[in-house]
């Protein structure tokens, strides 16, 4: 089997060749702990994860090394602290602050069925890492220091903006710059700053006698360096982070160490956008994981729901697309419940796991998914390749990280989730199920489920029974609950 990914650097989905099988190695952007993670955050986490629990079964799991950091400096976690405990010290504040969200997070993205990382690195354990990693630099001639600050000199890297695949000219008109007075080059961006008042100061680096605190993208290479070493295999995150964070990070690494790449392979997920528009609280779609969770969607929706786009797409969030994911999920229930969930073997479909095998095809993987239980349905209980198929399709949905189904509900969740309340528009009821009767009749099977499921998308069950006078199949309609 070979593994093929798309890597951010060269545009290109190669054979995945790690530098060490034995020693298999992955970089996450995790959080910044200050708030609720939103559903935006939740798809690297259940991509990386995918691709974590698919790197343990090809180089196994005692091979794979994968690294997720907590961010825990921030003016938004300072803010927070300020106003949560105005009445501690602030680094106690912050540690109460960061403490709460960090739990937060985990108990979020655990319901959504992700393992947790080999190592969860806090930034502010790494600060010598920082500071040691920002004089190599200087003492290599790729930073400076000016008024306290330590930056670091872009034009000294020639290979600066091969990641993002943006000329200097083009990632200037792109980003917001600053363009202070000690910057030797409008894009030279901080890799240490002087801490202002109330804000949490360490001992600067470089002879600098101001107390002071790291910049963003440094926390990142020094958390990579200390923990996967100068050189790793794979570094992945959101595609908002390709530029400046990662070209940044990629900067900083290969200069420090003198090195071609920091990551052999960068992953990069697609955007995510609810309802048709970007999420902003302004208008009033921002979402978190924990909201949709205390709603009734079970974890395995939300996580079944990002999966059925592929993970470079952008994905469009909707209520429709959860329900339709909670009845597609029903249907795969119908056939995993009751099975023993205890390793029996480790046999994944050969078709899953090559979808899965081609740069993380997780709608493919589904698609075969739905082949398999094709086949199911042409073997009886007693055969004994049914039960090698059931542990096959146990084992792939074990992979993609959706476990136990037992006891799954569709009709019962949406119910939940819509408190019943839903409009109906009985004209185009009757006419979906006059249509459905149609195909039917045609042995259109695959467009008679197509309305049913359409219809539960909408909140309605249908029920078929004979009406016993005439033997017909008649069909009725109520709202699920």
């Amino acid at each position: 089997m070979s593994l093929r990914l798309y890597n951010t650097l060269t545009r290109t989905k190669a054979e995945f060749r790690p530098l060490d099988p034995a020693n298999v190695r992955m970089y996450v952007c995790g959080p910044t702990v200050y708030d609720f993670a939103h559903i935006g955050n939740a798809r690297p986490a259940i991509v990386f994860d995918v691709l974590f629990r698919l790197l343990r079964h090809v180089y196994g799991a005692d091979h794979v090394k994968y690294v997720r950091n907590i961010t825990d400096v921030d003016d938004k976690i300072n803010a927070r602290a300020a106003r949560d405990y105005p009445d501690l010290p602030l680094n106690a504040a912050i540690g109460k602050v960061t403490a709460l969200t960090e739990r937060q997070y985990h108990e979020d993205v655990d319901a959504l069925g992700c393992l947790r990382p080999t190592v969860e690195p806090r930034a502010t354990e790494h600060i010598g890492e920082m500071k040691a990693l920002i004089e190599k630099l200087v003492a290599g001639g790729h930073a400076y220091v000016a008024e306290d600050h330590v930056l670091f000199d872009v034009p000294s890297m020639p290979e600066y903006g091969k990641l993002a695949r943006r000329s200097l000219d083009e990632m200037q008109a792109g980003a917001r710059v600053d363009v202070a007075p000690y910057k030797k080059d409008a894009m030279d961006f901080v890799l240490w700053k002087p801490s202002k008042p109330g804000e949490p100061a360490w001992d600067s680096p470089c002879g600098i006698a101001a107390p002071g605190r790291p910049g963003w993208h440094i926390e990142c290479s020094a958390m990579a360096w200390k923990h996967l070493g100068e050189t790793f295999d794979i570094h992945g995150g959101g595609v908002d982070l390709v530029f400046p964070h990662h070209e940044n990070e990629a900067a900083q690494t290969c200069c420090a160490f003198h090195s071609e790449r920091m990551a052999q392979v960068w992953m990069h997920n697609g955007f995510l956008q609810v309802e048709g528009e970007k999420m902003s609280k302004s208008l009033g779609n921002f979402i978190t994981i924990r909201e949709l969770l205390e709603k009734g969607w079970p974890g395995e929706v939300l996580r079944f729901a990002m999966l059925k786009t592929h993970y470079r797409q952008p994905i469009n969030w909707t209520h429709k697309g959860i329900v339709e994911a909670t009845l597609e999920l029903q249907g795969i229930s119908n056939w995993t419940s009751g099975l023993d969930y205890e390793p029996i073997s480790s046999d994944v479909a050969p078709s899953v796991l090559d979808a899965l095998s081609d740069d993380l095809n997780t709608p493919k993987a589904f698609a075969e998914l739905h082949q398999l239980i094709g086949a199911l349905k042409s073997h009886s209980d007693a055969d004994k390749q049914q039960s090698d198929l059931l542990d096959q399709l146990r084992n792939s949905l074990r992979l993609l990280g959706i476990g136990d189904l037992d006891g799954f509900d569709a009709n019962r969740i949406i119910a939940t989730v819509t408190h019943g309340k839903i409009e109906v528009d009985e004209a185009e009821v009757s006419a979906l199920i006059a249509a459905r009767a149609a195909a039917r009749a045609s042995k259109d099977w695959a467009e008679a489920d197509r309305i049913r499921d359409d219809l539960a998308a909408k909140g309605i069950a249908l029920k078929d029974a004979k009406d016993p006078e005439t033997g017909e199949l008649v069909t009725t309609w109520e709202i699920a609950r």
